[in-house]
């Protein structure tokens, strides 16, 4: 009879299990933790969303019905096609205001190019659908001031005007999304040297011979690369299509999602029709990236080529002419307007001193019952969610760049998913996702804000792996071997030398999300209300006193922590390209 094999004693085995445990290195833990927390925030709402939208409600039961209901309607096809017509006019009339602007800042001697720098800041900074209030202000067919001031001059009885129209509607979408475009041509301009221009002057090609053949064609990539961000950025926009579109009965595919969301909520029917969306975005993006990988399109100049302005004698007042018309449009005339109808008893009544009042202040801060709740809500959400972003970026980053785990990369994809993502399917998909049980997240300021970390992750990602890959390894490896383990050399050495880049990834997340309307006003619950949202409710009731008030308040909010980035980040941190 043989003998039954001996069982390792319970000492040895957990001996020989802390052994392997040990050998496990704590960035290998990291990498999981971080790929699980990526999983929650952006795959597992997108997944979630595409199951749902070939889900029967209730049964669960497979269906392509969902599919059916949300195309089976033409206004429904409608307001997909009006959505890529506003995306393609509003992006033509960016691309108009912003070349010019940005070719004059980068390669002209035109005066006040400091303050043409504050007017793009200043339409980045306004949001969009505070931007649609003051032009209703400024251009309602009825009581607009552009309009009164039109009928008081030349006795008309039409409007000069009409801001409820397809058109006022893709105007107000460029005016403020123009900073985009800038931002990309004026990057690439910076590196196109003079001596271009030069032979084409040399060869008989005046100055704007030159810009048009040379300059331009140069940029191309980036004219167009920015041409398909505010594309994109118009077809994802609830706000200002629901300001200015609602009551011109234009149906847009942003404000047919919300529609689904009236009672009784269609979730799977907006999933459905959330996805070519989703599609139309994920590919314009990819048509992008190979514009920008175009690097050829300025090697020719050559780095240390010499920069010379272009003088252009007297036009150099005609180009600012332009900037300042655009800046007048843009941040100007509807701030004025705003202005002045926060501190109005009846906006219609224009400056006057009985007109005055600070009333609507008062009843905002002191006694209106969510205003200050959502002041509150909108910088303590935005604030976790710029930390867990700013965290979650720079652990990602740090470990793609110094290539520490296989397949790192699969990380680095999942931290920039998002930016494919239009904010308002992001939304969907977390309702979708986190809304329901187990979860029951629907309403809570947990939804809000991992909805917010998730949305705007890429800008902390491009933001944190620029400043990494910055900081040189060498000094880090100087510190492991005298003794400093990898997380300790993060934090005496690495951390110190990148955090004013990490400042400015934190204050840009903050500011953004303290005026995100799209993604925010399909997760809010009646005690969590952002101030994006409580000033789209406003808007609904039409007090527009109040509302301009409101909008005001909002602004101070921003502008302080504009101020604060401006100080401890540089000049120019929310307009940097990474």
């Amino acid at each position: 009879m043989s003998e039954a094999p001996a069982l390792p004693h319970p000492a040895t085995a957990r001996s020989g299990l802390s052994h392997r445990l040990a050998r496990i290195e704590p960035v290998m833990l990291l990498w999981i933790a971080l790929i699980a927390i990526l999983l929650f925030l952006v795959a597992f709402p997108l997944g979630k969303l595409l199951v749902v939208s070939f889900e029967t409600r209730g049964t669960g039961a497979f269906t392509l019905s969902n599919y059916l209901t949300a195309y089976g309607r033409s206004r429904y096809v409608d307001a997909l096609v009006n959505s890529l017509l506003l995306g393609l006019i509003s992006a033509t009339m960016a691309v108009v205001m912003a070349v010019p602007m940005a070719w004059a800042v980068s390669r002209t001697d035109m005066p006040f190019k400091g303050l043409t720098w504050a007017v793009v800041l200043g339409a980045f900074i306004l949001p969009p659908y505070l931007s649609a209030v003051g032009w209703i202000l400024l251009a309602g067919p009825n009581s607009g001031f552009l309009n009164l001031a039109w009928r008081g001059l030349t006795g008309s009885e039409n409007a000069l005007f009409n801001i409820y129209s397809f058109e006022g509607m893709a105007l107000v979408i460029a005016l403020n999304a123009f900073p985009l475009v800038f931002i990309f041509v004026k990057s690439a301009l910076d590196l196109v040297s003079s001596e271009m221009e030069d032979a084409a002057n040399i060869l008989g090609a005046g100055t704007w011979t030159a810009m048009r053949k040379v300059s331009l064609p140069l940029v191309w990539p980036a004219i167009m690369a920015g041409f398909i961000i505010v594309f994109l950025e118009a077809i994802a926009l609830f706000g200002t299509p629901a300001i200015i579109g609602i009551p011109a009965r234009i149906n847009v595919v942003t404000t047919q999602l919300w529609q689904f969301f009236e009672y009784p909520v269609r979730v799977e029917v907006a999933a459905a029709y959330a996805m070519p969306l989703l599609l139309i975005t994920a590919g314009m993006i990819v048509v992008q990236r190979l514009l920008l990988a175009r690097k050829g399109f300025v090697s020719q100049t050559g780095k240390g080529g010499e920069r010379r302005p272009i003088k252009l004698g007297p036009w150099r007042w005609v180009v600012f002419g332009w900037c300042a018309l655009v800046g007048l449009m843009a941040v100007v005339a509807p701030l004025f307007v705003l202005l002045q109808a926060s501190f109005a008893k009846a906006w219609g009544r224009g400056l006057a001193w009985d007109n005055l009042t600070f009333a609507n202040y008062y009843l905002l801060i002191f006694e209106h019952e969510m205003a200050m709740t959502s002041i509150w809500n909108t910088i303590w959400f935005s604030a976790v969610a710029a930390t867990a972003a700013v965290l979650i970026a720079l652990l990602v980053a740090y470990i793609v760049n110094r290539k520490l785990v296989p397949f790192g990369d699969a990380l680095g994809f999942l931290a920039m998913a998002p930016f494919v993502i239009p904010g308002i399917v992001m939304a969907i998909g977390f309702y979708a996702a986190y809304a329901s049980p187990p979860f029951a997240l629907y309403g809570t300021a947990a939804i809000i804000i991992l909805a917010f970390t998730a949305r705007f992750l890429p800008i902390a990602y491009a933001n944190s792996a620029s400043a990494i890959r910055a900081v040189h390894p060498e000094m880090e490896e100087a510190a492991r071997i005298l003794g400093s383990g990898r997380l300790h050399a993060i934090r005496m050495i690495t951390a110190p030398l990148v955090r004013k880049s990490l400042l400015g990834g934190w204050l840009i997340v903050f500011i953004v999300a303290s005026r995100e309307l799209s993604a925010a006003i399909f997760l809010v619950g009646p005690r969590t209300r952002t101030m994006s949202v409580l000033l789209y409710d406003l808007s609904e009731a039409g007090n527009f006193e109040v509302l301009a008030a409101f909008g005001g308040l909002l602004l101070v909010v921003t502008m302080v922590f504009v101020g604060i980035g401006m100080k401890l980040a540089g000049r120019d941190f929310m307009l940097r390209r990474n």
